[in-house]
């Protein structure tokens, strides 16, 4: 008897059904109008844009453009790329316009889907954003897209790492921009340290398709993107930490490889306070409990995870001599990212690799919140719906499963399970051989380099011929991946997530077409792709007959979406595959989540040695287990953005206090409402409302007036004249306070002295929220501990933080008044002195730029990633304004030249000392 559920969804489908439904009228128009948009001419496309275009300025729905755009670009993909969408394809583009996540299988051809969607919502004018997972599909899509965008009258860009400012903003101009989520993020908070607004990149967030989104907005959703500088050398300390990691033993720690938390006992703790002590990196009298001894406690911690959770070859490789993390999602390296709070340094130290300094966090935001900042988003992925919930609860994205243009043909056999590691690799190799033999390809999916290799190993041992693609390869990426489909090729990969090339069966015709072109630069472009094709067809006809693509994988991930990426390279389009995945009671999952049991009935049945277990329950049980870690991984990026959010709340007030401060002309009035404030706070302390005049401290207001005005002015005497009051006394202080700053209006001339006024409240902003990131950082950290107190940490931390946000605008207000007060131009010698400073900063950028380029942090709470802006600090110009007191105002000194304190020391002796 079917269960009432299961009858529902008989008579009226699943919900995912009735969308696909609702969607098919809209279908059939656009291909209604398919023979009257190919009559139009080249220019009768680009009029139709412009046509459209005029309509969607005018105020038209663009849902109600939607079939003639859609049956535009379908038509200019067909004369730019010879590819005719396909049904499926145009429901996929309709649902990313949406704004929901289309879940289309590998080969359905999401990269020409997304020139749909993306196109109907660029008629705006506010561009579009095609976010890709790395710079190289960024690159080959914006190329091979720009043709249909080009065929329409629309103009393309890509932005990449190290591009040229001039160039990069041309390229977010354009309607329509390629380029990856890292960059996005980066090019945002730099925007928030730019303090012109045509220096802008990002001018508008109006709607983004973000391609491998569960990559994107999943995976890498624990990695907030930070822009760091860096802070002092510590390079003795975490070498000597080192040293003291080795001599621990299994009693003075407690390792957990579910959580990967990793933490010392109390004899553990016993056995570190005496070991630090001998290597005088904790004092006598002072033990590990002491709040001093805080700095210290932090990089032992990390030197023991880095030795005990952080594995070579697995999260990360050591490359000339530099420590490269290895994304766990896509088996790509990370150059550049790096990991924070010390804890890359630490595996530098336990690696013997140079140790490069820390850096502060001079900006942050998290993918979540960032991609949260589009007024409309789409995605688009092979694998998204076992991540339904959390796209729905996070982002507001729905999640439909778009229909493949033809049925899948693939095989999906269940788990083999067998007791050692060892068996398994026999069974995996005797199963290769044998595809191998009838010429079946084969891939391989392993989750580190190091088991890649190590299978590689016992295939050079049998000599079977194979690729291996895992992050030491990924220069040859591209050619082995189109190379995976040969007749009898066998490829060992890391992950497969978001490598962006089909493998198609018979190899990549057009690698093959580029390659004979290479060797044949004479031959006649055209015959020899006949040929080429002709050579594919045959060899692709003896790859379906043997079976199609054979996935096999040896062991699950943790997570059920990168086992599927793994099964959907086989069956592409309709061809037949087949999948299976070979596991053992060593492997990490089975290990860490319970395999207790299993073992048990393992032992029970009396399995011999190389005899697998094989059946459905066991997949069902391993589906549990992986669904069990998802949902904690869920519940830990919740947890990382409910606390990021409170920071969101924040850094979205001082960005957009920010961007009105550059859009104004004129400052004066903010500028002085800010002094009359700190005058107010300054009355109030020194003169209590309500207070006698024998209670007034007139000594204490004389010193802060001049401390916060630069005004010496007779207050003593003013305090003896009869009848005054606190607030005559207020009158006379902003009266003498509003002439001064005229007087300094009138000798910069009106015009420098609103562009100080500008300059000196963005540096303020930015170094006031430098300073309050540090802080809440910190905050961070100790807050959790409030939990044993009964009181709830995220409640803490928002109480706290939104007290420490208000205390950062009261600094705000007298920084700036203080720092006005005490501007002044400068003498004709320090104006020399000054372009010389400037002249020889300049030589050394220019010397940079010739040389190596700047390198990007990655930071991470979890890997957490940092791109280091050309001058994150925003070096303050010199000109028109400049504060003896304020080394934002001093430009960039050569080591050499005197401090522009007036010390008459060495810049490099005094304020440049490096300590």
């Amino acid at each position: 008897m079917l269960g009432l559920g299961t009858l529902t969804k008989k008579v009226f489908g699943t919900p995912n059904d009735r969308k696909i439904k609702a969607t098919r009228p809209l279908i059939a128009k656009i291909n209604a109008l398919e023979e009257e948009f190919e009559k139009l001419s080249e220019q009768g496309l680009i009029d139709k844009t412009e046509e459209l275009r005029k309509q969607a300025l005018d105020g038209a729905e663009l849902d109600d453009l939607l079939p003639e755009a859609f049956a535009n670009v379908r038509e200019a993909a067909k004369r730019a790329l010879g590819l005719r969408a396909f049904d499926v394809q145009l429901m996929g583009g309709a649902f990313l316009h949406q704004g929901n996540i289309a879940e289309m299988k590998t080969g359905e051809g999401k990269t020409l889907v997304a020139t749909f969607p993306a196109y109907l919502n660029a008629l705006t004018g506010k561009g579009v954003h095609v976010v890709t997972v790395n710079e190289y599909l960024a690159k080959r899509d914006a190329e091979w897209m720009g043709k249909v965008f080009g065929a329409l009258g629309m103009t393309t860009g890509v932005i990449w790492t190290g591009m040229p400012e001039d160039e990069k903003r041309a390229a977010y101009g354009c309607d329509i921009t390629y380029t990856t989520n890292n960059e996005l993020g980066f090019d945002y908070l730099r925007d928030n340290m730019k303090s012109e607004l045509d220096q802008l990149f990002q001018k508008h967030h109006n709607f983004a398709i973000v391609d491998e989104v569960d990559s994107i907005l999943i995976d890498e959703a624990r990695t907030p993107l930070i822009i760091s500088g860096p802070a002092q050398d510590r390079s003795d300390l975490y070498l000597t930490i080192d040293t003291v990691i080795p001599t621990l033993d299994e009693s003075h720690f407690e390792l957990d490889e579910k959580t990967r938390n990793v933490t010392f006992t109390d004899e553990g703790n016993e056995f570190l306070e005496n070991q630090l002590k001998a290597r005088d990196l904790l004092d006598e009298s002072q033990s590990l409990y002491d709040p001093e001894s805080t700095t210290i406690v932090h990089h032992v911690n990390q030197g023991l995870r880095a030795h005990k959770l952080f594995q070579k070859d697995k999260d990360y490789i050591v490359r000339d001599g530099q420590v490269v993390l290895i994304d766990e999602f896509t088996g790509r390296m990370m150059p550049g990212r790096r990991l924070s709070d010390g804890l890359h340094q630490a595996i530098e130290a336990k690696e013997g690799a140079p140790i490069q300094p820390e850096n502060v966090t001079l900006a942050s935001v998290t993918f979540q919140n960032y991609f949260r900042l589009y007024d409309k988003l789409g995605g688009m992925t092979g694998t998204a719906l076992t991540e339904a919930e959390e796209f729905a609860e996070i982002y507001g994205l729905g999640v439909v499963e778009v229909p493949t243009n033809k049925p899948i043909a693939r095989e999906d056999e269940d788990d083999q399970v067998y007791r050692t590691a060892g068996e398994k690799y026999g069974a995996m190799i005797k199963e290769i051989r044998k595809a191998n033999e009838k010429g079946q390809p084969v891939l391989v999916g392993t989750t580190s380099i190091e088991k890649s290799e190590m299978l590689s190993q016992l295939l050079t041992e049998e000599g079977i011929k194979h690729n291996v693609l895992n992050a030491r390869q990924h220069e040859k990426e591209a050619q082995i991946v189109a190379e995976a489909g040969h007749l009898g090729a066998v490829t060992i990969a890391t992950n497969m997530a978001g490598r962006g090339t089909d493998i198609q069966l018979g190899g990549n015709v057009e690698m093959k077409v580029l390659a004979a072109l290479a060797e044949n630069p004479e031959a006649d472009p055209v015959e020899l792709r006949a040929a080429e094709e002709a050579k594919h067809a045959e060899e692709k006809k003896k790859v379906l007959e043997a079976g199609g693509l054979f996935v096999m994988a040896s062991e699950r991930h943790e997570s059920r979406r990168i086992d599927n990426q793994l099964r959907g390279r086989s069956g592409r389009q309709g061809d037949p595959g087949r999948t299976v995945f070979y596991l053992s009671l060593e492997d990490d999952l089975m290990r860490i989540f319970g395999s207790e049991r299993l073992e048990k009935v393992l032992r029970t049945l009396g399995m011999k040695e190389g005899e697998a277990i094989i059946h459905p329950w066991v997949n069902k049980s391993l589906e549990r287990a992986q669904a069990k870690v998802e949902g904690r991984n869920f519940d830990m990026r919740k947890n990382v953005l409910k606390f990021d959010d409170v920071m969101n709340d924040q850094r979205k007030v001082i960005f957009s206090q920010r961007r009105e401060i550059m859009a104004a002309e004129d400052l004066s009035e903010i500028v002085s409402d800010m002094r009359e404030q700190v005058i107010d706070d300054i009355i109030d302390q020194y003169m209590p409302p309500k207070s006698y005049a024998d209670q007034w401290d007139m000594q204490g207001l004389y010193a802060a007036v001049i401390e916060k005005l630069g005004l010496d002015l007779p207050i003593i005497d003013w305090a003896d004249e009869e009848g005054v009051d606190d607030e005559q006394i207020r009158e006379r202080l902003i009266k003498a306070a509003d002439e001064n700053m005229a007087k300094k209006a009138v000798d910069f001339g009106p015009e420098n002295m609103r562009n100080i006024e500008k300059q000196v409240l963005l540096q303020t902003i930015d170094s006031n929220w430098r300073e309050h990131l540090l802080t809440l950082e910190h905050l961070r950290s100790v807050v959790g501990f409030r939990g044993y107190a009964q009181r709830d940490p995220l409640n803490e931390y928002k109480n706290e933080s939104f007290q420490l946000f208000e205390g950062m605008l009261d600094s705000l207000r007298e920084t700036v008044t203080q720092q006005l007060a005490r501007v002044r131009p400068l003498t004709e010698e320090e104006q020399r002195e000054m372009l010389a400073q400037m002249t020889a900063q300049q030589a050394e950028l220019q010397s940079a730029a010739a040389g190596e380029a700047p390198q990007q942090n990655a930071d991470a709470k979890e890997p957490a990633l940092a791109g280091a802006d050309q001058s994150a600090d925003g070096g303050a110009q010199a000109a028109p304004g400049f504060v003896e007191d304020d080394p934002e105002t001093w430009g960039k000194p050569s080591r050499n030249d005197r401090c522009p304190c007036g010390s008459g020391k060495k810049f490099k002796h005094c304020h440049g000392r490096l300590t």
